[in-house]
C-alpha cells in the first residue's frame, strides 16, 4: 500500500537577486492575492525569522481544504528557510536561495504526509494523480510569482 506522502524537489530560477526575492516573500499579507489556493493566512511572529509561524488553509483543486501550520525552524536572510509543517499535512520544507548570473536559483524541497482520512483513502489508488496535480499547482505558483515580480518592475 502506498504511503499518503507528497514529495517535491526542484530548482527554480528568477531574474532577481536573492535579497529581492526575500523582500517580496516578506510581503506575507499579499500571499492570498498572489496564490488563490491559499486562504485565511496569518503570521504569528516578526516575519521570516526563526520561531515565526504561518497558519492558513490550503485549498487545492480537489474538494478538500487542508489547515496547515508552517513553523520556521531556521532562517538565514536571502539564503535559506527550514520549516516544519503541521496540521492536516505533516512534514518538512526547505528553500535555499543561490545567487547566479542574471538572478537567483531557488532549490526547494519538501515532503508532507496527508493526514485527512479522505485524502489518505484517495492516495491509495490515486497518489500519482495527486502528485501530478500538486506539481502543476507548484508550477502555476512559480509562474504567478514571476508575473508578480514583473508587474512590480523587479524582473
Amino acid at each position: 500500500m502506498r504511503s499518503p506522502v507528497i514529495s517535491y524537489r526542484a530548482e527554480h530560477r528568477f531574474p532577481v537577486l536573492p535579497e529581492v526575492l526575500w523582500g517580496e516573500l516578506e510581503r506575507i499579507d499579499e500571499f492570498e492575492v498572489w496564490w488563490r489556493w491559499l486562504d485565511d493566512l496569518r503570521l504569528d511572529g516578526d516575519g521570516l525569522v526563526e520561531g515565526s509561524v504561518l497558519r492558513g488553509v490550503v485549498s487545492p483543486p480537489v474538494p478538500y481544504h487542508m489547515r496547515v501550520e508552517v513553523v520556521l525552524v531556521s532562517t538565514v536572510r536571502a539564503s535559506a528557510i527550514d520549516a516544519e509543517i503541521h496540521g492536516d499535512l505533516e512534514g518538512w520544507a526547505r528553500l535555499a536561495f543561490h545567487e547566479e548570473p542574471g538572478g537567483s536559483r531557488v532549490a526547494v524541497a519538501w515532503s508532507v504526509e496527508m493526514l485527512q482520512r479522505p485524502m489518505r483513502i484517495a492516495s491509495r489508488v490515486g497518489l500519482p494523480v495527486l502528485q501530478w496535480g500538486h506539481d502543476r499547482v507548484v508550477d502555476l505558483t512559480v509562474a504567478g510569482f514571476r508575473r508578480h515580480l514583473a508587474a512590480r518592475g523587479l524582473a
